[in-house]
């Protein structure tokens, strides 16, 4: 149990506890941690006017403030009138800051299950640093911010942070007690969103909460968790410490809730910063009399010298924003501006620095601290994405189109080196992955406009008509589909941008554009049917078949458009396999004289006959002699001819045609028709159903279909549905009549009506896809599956499956969450 002295009143000298010195150790730990110095450096931060001259103006009791210089005269004094008349909004001291009340806010700190309590033991300081805590200490001690506790479970050290005055900040080493304490997730406002909207006022002023953290008061069961220990005793926070975890955040929720009707239009908050801006001078003191009886009303105050009013710019989070667009922060570029020449050592580089390395090295650092002024983007126009990539990195400028239409403005420019990885992609990929780095990092600008993209190829078109994707591409492909951004070719748009960016990254092997146009004695070039015959060979399959019933043939002629030409004989005498070979190409080559086909491929499963016509393997066996010298006299006919080998699995329909004469018992006073084959892709039964049946005239792909088919949106339609039909089509295809959906397999799954649904549901269940019954396939599947999981959207008849070797409930939760609710969402 801890003992927590609950009398705020005792004073400072009497409630210290002096604790046993002689295990005093130096800590081995007591160096500051990174993240303590960051969070130091930032809350000593001032936002000041940027290059703005201020008056400092009093307004009694000492109480200073400062504005701006060139203010109008009227403005400056309802200004200062206004300030006087809620200086109570101000804090000078610890004791004028009452806190928030616990209803609105308190800060918690929740701690992990597993870790435990850490006690720190005390670091021994000089004599001199001693006494300024002892005097910080006593400060916020007085103030009500510490209260005395005994037999904590959680132990801190003091960390003394020199500032640049000379004096000491008073920082507690939280860092165990920070591991053990889970992550606030309440998000703080995005830098670039916020910067962007406070960009284009023609008037601010910037302001700062008064030892902002402290205005939050701790929640009573968390207080002992910020003990620590000093020479006089261990204290507690009573108010939310600096150096807590969390603690950002917790400032956050609270301004969220206090101001969250004047937040992107009034003023901007980010954490305990506060800017209220405006377009009119008379508008900015009306501005700030609504957000002084805010503070008043919950007493939160603000540090008058940290404040600044009625400027026309300022730094913020490391921007200069202000009326004209967003400018890079002086302080950032300093060191490119005082950057010395190199120094040239003869033993090392044996160059000399003249005069020409020293314009070309100060043309550099000129342009580096030019950066262009941004503006934020106007939310009616489309956006122009400029992105260039080379072998090892790659560049992009995001602008728009001024008022006039004629200039453009630049609203963000990125860059990024590949890493090893990416350096090995083909330079299509490169772009896809720079497009796709591109949208992810300016995601909060393309995914509400329309964006026209430029580069020397189209990243689009690869990745959207690709037949095939491999795993990586299907991914990217997939996260583009959010987006709307339209390829323009380069003479579409002005150059000026352009021109401009990608001469600064030239490529070193550029090569010079050829202006002469070739053939230009070339009037007209057409192509004519005959012509687009020969230039597409026919091919020729055979095959033999010697067996104890008989021996047959077959060859099989197929013609550039796919059709198929089937012959057939049976041998009535006896001959060897080898022979029947050499008979089934030869009956197919006179069949392709006949034809006069002039270019021809041969294909036969017989590697002794291929290989022997062509030449490479030796004919010594007498009857196949013959036959080879037949052949060869045959092909003569042909302009051109090849043979080439194939397996006898691609080779089934000549396969069976020989069989079949071989098997056949033929009378020979009977004559036979040739065979007709014909090709069923239904059961018999389907093609009895009436055409008087029942029929969808509004499919669920019916907007869907339309759009993909005329580029037309359902009547009616909002922006926001013509935005989402836009991306829902990119999944579709249509074939004829026949709307299919893109798998990121490259799979085309057809889309059907509730009647066509209804009735493969109905032919499933009746056995005509195959048996309908829970158990393994045999024989297995040339990958040894075994299982096929279905899972059918019991509206829309949406049929999603894959096949498993095993059936395991690891494997059906993982296929629903990848393939289910990643995809679609949760069932209802």
């Amino acid at each position: 149990m801890s003992d927590i002295a609950n009398d705020s009143e005792i004073s400072f000298e009497q409630d210290l506890c002096i604790e046993d010195t002689e295990d005093f150790e130096d800590d081995q730990n007591c160096g500051l941690s990174p993240d303590l110095l960051r969070m130091v450096e930032q809350g000593e931060k001032k936002i000041l006017p940027h290059k703005e001259s201020v008056e400092i103006v009093n307004l009694g009791e000492g109480k200073e403030v400062k504005i701006r210089a060139s203010i109008a005269v009227e403005t400056k004094q309802d200004l200062i009138e206004l300030l006087q008349e809620f200086k109570d909004v101000f804090a000078w001291l610890y004791q004028d800051m009452p806190g928030l009340n616990t209803d609105i806010m308190v800060h918690r700190l929740p701690i992990k299950e597993e870790c435990k309590p850490v006690q720190q033991k005390l670091r021994m300081m000089r004599p001199d640093i001693l006494l300024k805590i002892k005097e910080e200490v006593k400060k916020q001690f007085d103030a009500g911010f510490l209260q005395v506790v005994k037999y904590s479970k959680w132990v801190a050290n003091i960390v003394p942070v020199p500032k640049k005055d000379g004096k000491v900040r008073m920082c507690v080493d939280y860092r165990d007690l920070n591991k053990a304490s889970p992550k606030d997730n309440f998000p703080l406002p995005h830098i670039d969103t916020l910067v962007d909207n406070t960009a284009g006022s023609s008037l601010f002023s910037f302001m700062d909460g008064f030892s902002g953290y402290n205005q939050i008061k701790m929640h009573p069961e968390d207080m002992e968790k910020t003990t620590f220990v000093t020479m006089w005793g261990t204290f507690c926070y009573k108010v939310m410490p600096f150096g807590l975890k969390n603690t950002g955040a917790t400032y956050q929720r609270a301004m969220v809730t206090l101001f969250h009707d004047m937040m992107y239009k009034e003023i901007e908050v980010y954490v305990d910063d506060m800017i209220a801006k405006s377009r009119t001078e008379n508008e900015h003191v009306q501005v700030l009399r609504k957000l002084f009886l805010r503070l008043r009303k919950f007493q939160l105050k603000l540090n008058l010298a940290k404040c600044t009013f009625g400027v026309r710019s300022g730094k913020l989070l490391g921007f200069v924003v202000s009326e004209k667009g967003i400018e890079i922060d002086p302080d950032k570029i300093r060191a490119i501006q005082e950057l010395p020449p190199p120094r040239i050592q003869k033993e090392h580089n044996p160059g000399v620095w003249d005069e020409e390395c020293q314009k070309t090295f100060d043309k550099v650092k000129h342009s580096l601290s030019n950066a262009l002024v941004l503006m934020p983007p106007c939310p009616d126009k489309p956006l122009i994405l400029y992105l260039a990539v080379l072998e090892n990195s790659m560049g992009c400028v995001l602008g728009q189109h001024d008022e006039t239409g004629r200039k453009e403005k630049v609203i963000y420019y990125l860059s990024k080196k590949f890493t090893e990885c990416e350096t090995r992609y083909s330079p299509i990929e490169k772009l896809c992955c720079a497009l796709i780095w591109t949208t992810r990092r300016l995601r909060q600008y393309m995914l509400y406009h329309t964006n026209r993209l430029i580069s020397k190829l189209d990243p689009l078109k690869y990745m959207m008509e690709s037949n095939a994707l491999n795993k990586r591409m299907a991914r990217w492909q997939i996260s583009l589909f959010e987006f709307d951004i339209v390829y323009v070719n380069q003479k579409a748009v002005k150059g000026s941008a352009i021109a401009d960016f990608l001469a600064s990254r030239a490529l070193e092997d550029y090569e010079p554009l050829s202006f002469d146009f070739p053939n230009e004695d070339l009037m007209y070039v057409a192509t004519i049917e005959e012509d687009s015959q020969e230039a597409h060979p026919w091919k020729l399959n055979f095959d033999g078949a010697s067996n104890a019933v008989g021996n047959g043939i077959g060859a099989v002629l197929v013609s550039p458009n796919g059709d198929h030409y089937p012959f057939t004989s049976k041998l009535d005498f006896d001959c060897t396999n080898n022979m029947a070979e050499y008979e089934a190409c030869i009956m197919g080559i006179r069949a392709a004289i006949e034809c006069k086909i002039k270019v021809l491929e041969v294909y036969g499963d017989s590697a002794l006959v291929i290989y022997q016509l062509k030449g490479e393997w030796e004919t010594r066996y007498p009857k196949l002699i013959s036959y080879r010298r037949l052949v060869l006299e045959l092909i003569e006919e042909f302009d051109d001819i090849t043979f080439c080998y194939l397996p006898r699995d691609e080779n089934q329909m000549a396969d069976a045609l020989a069989t079949l004469a071989s098997m056949i018992k033929v009378n020979k006073q009977e004559d036979m028709n040739p065979i007709q084959m014909s090709i069923y892709e239904a059961p018999a039964h389907c093609y009895n159903i009436e055409e008087e049946e029942e029929k969808d005239d509004h499919p669920w792909y019916q907007d869907i279909l339309r759009y993909v088919k005329s580029r037309e949106y359902p009547d009616q339609a909002t922006e926001n549905d013509k935005r989402t039909l836009r991306r829902l089509a990119s999944d579709y295809v249509l074939d004829g009549e026949i709307l299919y959906k893109i798998r990121k397999d490259q799979v085309l799954l057809r889309c059907v009506d509730a009647v066509e649904a209804k009735q493969i549901l109905e032919e499933v269940h009746e056995g005509v896809c195959g048996t309908h019954a829970n158990g393994p396939i045999s024989p297995k599947a040339s990958n040894g599956h075994r299982f096929i999981f279905v899972v059918i959207d019991y509206f829309t008849k949406w049929v999603e499956a894959t096949s498993y070797a095993n059936i395991t409930k690891s494997a059906v939760s993982k296929f629903l969450k990848k393939e289910i609710i990643c995809r679609y969402g949760i069932p209802e």
